[in-house]
């Protein structure tokens, strides 16, 4: 499973971080980035509470 961020889209609302710190953090652009060492399978309550919470449909998962 790998989580994605479109750089373009995010606004930096800041929603993701503060629902799942351990797999995103604000770049400093303020721009959402995904942690390199995030274990997914361990977070993925709160990542898919992150997708469903954003307001412009920035974070995207792939399940490869």
């Amino acid at each position: 499973m790998k989580v994605k961020v479109n750089r373009k889209t995010c606004i930096g609302c800041g929603i993701c971080p503060a629902l799942a710190p351990e797999v995103f953090y604000m770049d400093k652009e303020n721009i959402a980035c995904v942690k390199d060492d995030s274990h997914y399978i361990e977070h993925e309550k709160s990542i898919t509470e992150s997708i469903l919470s954003c307001p412009v449909n920035a974070i995207s998962l792939d399940e490869k």
